[in-house]
């Protein structure tokens, strides 16, 4: 019997079981693939889905088939990136956080509120280039020196700019 509770703490669930599952056997759970969607953009979940269909001859399933088999091919974190962007044509906050569920160690999500938080330009770009990868890691230098170095892993820190971006928010709403 499947443990539904487990679904409720969704990044919990994304980050403890399917991330790790994907980096030990190189596959993905279409579904579990769909609540990486709802995790990062709830709102725009079905759009990203019927964009990957699209590019599979109607398929969701073997759309991400084939990323899995893809990426768990694929060594260097500029080249996972680089192949997912091609595969999926998605905006680079979607692949950023797919990969951070799948490699947290090395991967950050590009985030508005995180850009604003470091002063960086949000440019939700969907086209792989160098200058996309050179800027991404900037981004994510950014991310590790903006942070305090209590906070260690990678995750953390983008939690922590995240947090800290949305507390500044309600404090502004508070006062007006």
């Amino acid at each position: 019997m499947t443990n539904y509770l487990k679904f409720y703490d969704l990044e919990g669930y994304l980050f403890d079981e399917v991330g790790p599952q994907f980096r030990k056997a190189g596959v993905l759970d279409p579904v579990d693939f769909f609540m990486i969607f709802i995790w990062k953009a709830n709102r725009g979940k079905t759009t990203v889905r019927d964009r990957l269909k699209n590019r599979a001859a109607g398929s969701f399933e073997k759309a991400v088939g084939q990323i899995a088999a893809s990426l768990s091919a694929t060594d260097g974190q500029k080249e996972r990136l680089q192949v997912l962007m091609h595969s999926s044509r998605l905006k680079l906050p979607m692949p950023s956080a797919i990969l951070t569920v799948l490699y947290p160690e090395e991967f950050t999500v590009y985030d508005s509120r995180v850009c604003k938080e470091l002063g960086f330009e949000y440019r939700p770009q969907r086209e792989f280039s160098n200058a996309l990868w050179a800027d991404y890691e900037r981004y994510r230098g950014a991310v590790i020196n903006a942070t305090p170095a209590s906070v260690s892993l990678l995750r953390d820190k983008d939690r922590f700019l995240w947090g800290r971006s949305l507390r500044k928010d309600a404090e502004r709403h508070f006062k007006l």
